[in-house]
């Protein structure tokens, strides 16, 4: 009877874990988040908040998440070459950026790369089009999904653990641009 029992469980175990890694291998290669927000600001000052990773601090959601993190800063002040490295709590792990790219004031593209809490190498780009005196700004995360992710997004949806945050991150970019200078 014990026999049988375990027999069982273990048949259910072999199944689910079966079942996960086929939806696994059903997952894309890559994942991509977006976001958008129309700012009522020209591009040409909202795309100082963003080339200029010291001005993070007054629209980033991960500032917000753990104030007490380390951050350093590297290479020109602004634009290509620019680094910002930080280190903290559970909420914002260990990571750095680097602008990849500056095309003043229409787009900034970065490398983004995180130590903890996983190891991960993405691509982030900010597109800003002009909209009559307003700004539309379209903030894109991709990167890779190797194996181990694609059984981690079998259990989480990135879109949605990531999209609530760049929502409220271009929230705070519009008020951080609209406000009187």
């Amino acid at each position: 009877m014990l026999k049988t029992v375990l027999l069982s469980l273990l048949s259910i175990v072999v199944v689910g874990i079966a079942v996960v890694l086929i939806l696994a291998a059903r997952k894309p290669d890559t994942f991509q988040v977006t976001r958008t927000a129309t700012i009522n600001a020209p591009p040409e000052r909202v795309y100082p908040l963003i080339a200029d990773f010291k001005a993070w601090g007054a629209w980033s959601p991960w500032e917000k998440k753990d104030p007490a993190m380390k951050r350093s800063y590297g290479g020109p002040e602004t634009g290509v070459g620019a680094t910002y490295a930080w280190a903290g709590d559970k909420n914002v792990g260990e990571g750095s950026m680097r602008i990849m790219e500056a095309n003043t004031p229409s787009r900034v593209a970065l490398k983004l790369d995180f130590v903890r809490p996983f190891e991960a190498h993405n691509d982030v780009a900010f597109t800003l089009t002009p909209q009559g005196p307003a700004t539309l700004v379209t903030w894109t995360m991709i990167g890779p999904t190797p194996f181990v992710g694609k059984i981690m997004h079998v259990f989480m949806d990135m879109d949605r653990m990531v999209g609530g945050d760049f929502e409220s991150g271009l929230t705070a970019m519009k008020t951080a641009a609209e406000r009187p200078a």
